[in-house]
């Protein structure tokens, strides 16, 4: 009899795809981190037969369009090396960023709809291993005061095999950068020209993860995209900010924070035009916030989000 398995004994194995669908074989050297993981093994759609019997009764169902899902919180943290892309790159490429680097000095994501990349992926749950071809990614970051940034990682990928492993992969943490807490000291956040006195600033790119079953052809595409976010605020006088007055006359500014101080170690996200939403007001510690929806719209079309590691 085999012995129990341990939740929290796991490795993931991401790497990008040559031609999408085909198993790039990931190993060790190919491993993202994830915490909070939520895993969906195998969901589709379950397909009653609905026979007409001389009883009643359940009488099963058939499963198709099979596929599955992986969340997880990335800790937001650059190489160490300034020019050297972050250990999750694979990731961040299969949430339809293209990746530029500039040797020595910064590596930077933008958004493309036109020759996207897809990704395999390797679960390994304490030596049971779920593949997982033609993976998409979403990529939702997030800052929040006295924590260290993470971003929210949604896959959906074509289902591969499930099998067992005689062993684990070998994992190493070595490249993957250490995160900084969220503070005045370590992080500047800018909205519309303000400088931000904020408790927290969520994003979400907000690709749409479709997995498309046809005849002749199956893929995880990426049917639409809606970027938007969160700012929790310092409630501060009308005339050093009027938040209301912008969301009513929606009107666009920028949206810029950057994140770290050490060379290799600094993220930077922008977003040409942002528009506010209704502001909701409410209180932490006793003092007046407020919590602006964010709308992330593209100015000369897939610019809306741009990630700069340096």
């Amino acid at each position: 009899m085999s012995g129990v398995r341990f939740f929290r004994k796991l490795a993931i194995l991401v790497k990008p795809e040559i031609t999408q669908g085909e198993d790039a074989a990931p190993a060790a050297a190919n491993a993202v981190i994830l915490s909070n993981v939520t895993f969906t093994p195998i969901t589709g759609d379950r397909i009653s037969r609905d026979l007409l019997l001389p009883y009643l009764g359940n009488q099963g169902v058939i499963l198709a369009g099979i596929y599955g899902r992986i969340e997880g919180d990335l800790e937001i943290a650059g190489s160490g090396v300034a020019g050297t892309a972050p250990k999750f790159s694979s990731l961040m490429r299969a949430a339809s960023f293209a990746e530029t680097v500039t040797a020595g000095t910064k590596v930077e994501y933008t958004i493309v709809e036109d020759g996207t990349e897809t990704v395999s992926v390797y679960f390994v749950s304490d030596k049971v291993q779920h593949v997982f071809v033609g993976a998409k990614a979403n990529f939702a970051p997030s800052f929040v005061t006295k924590n260290y940034p993470k971003a929210r990682i949604n896959i959906v990928g074509m289902l591969g095999t499930i099998t067992d492993v005689g062993a684990m992969p070998v994992v190493s943490r070595a490249g993957w950068g250490t995160p900084v807490p969220v503070s005045k000291a370590n992080t500047i956040f800018s909205l519309h020209g303000w400088n931000a006195v904020a408790e927290s600033l969520s994003l979400d790119l907000g690709n749409t993860l479709t997995p498309r079953f046809l005849m002749g052809d199956e893929r995880v595409v990426v049917s639409n995209r809606s970027a938007t976010g969160t700012a929790v605020v310092e409630a501060k006088a009308l005339s050093e900010v009027n938040w209301f007055d912008k969301t009513q006359s929606k009107v666009g500014g920028a949206l810029s924070i950057k994140h770290g101080t050490q060379a290799g170690n600094i993220v930077t996200i922008t977003a040409p035009r942002v528009e506010i939403g209704e502001p909701t007001q409410g209180q932490t510690d006793g003092i007046l916030n407020y919590s602006l929806p964010l709308d992330l719209v593209p100015v000369n079309g897939l610019d809306e989000l741009k990630i700069t590691f340096t």
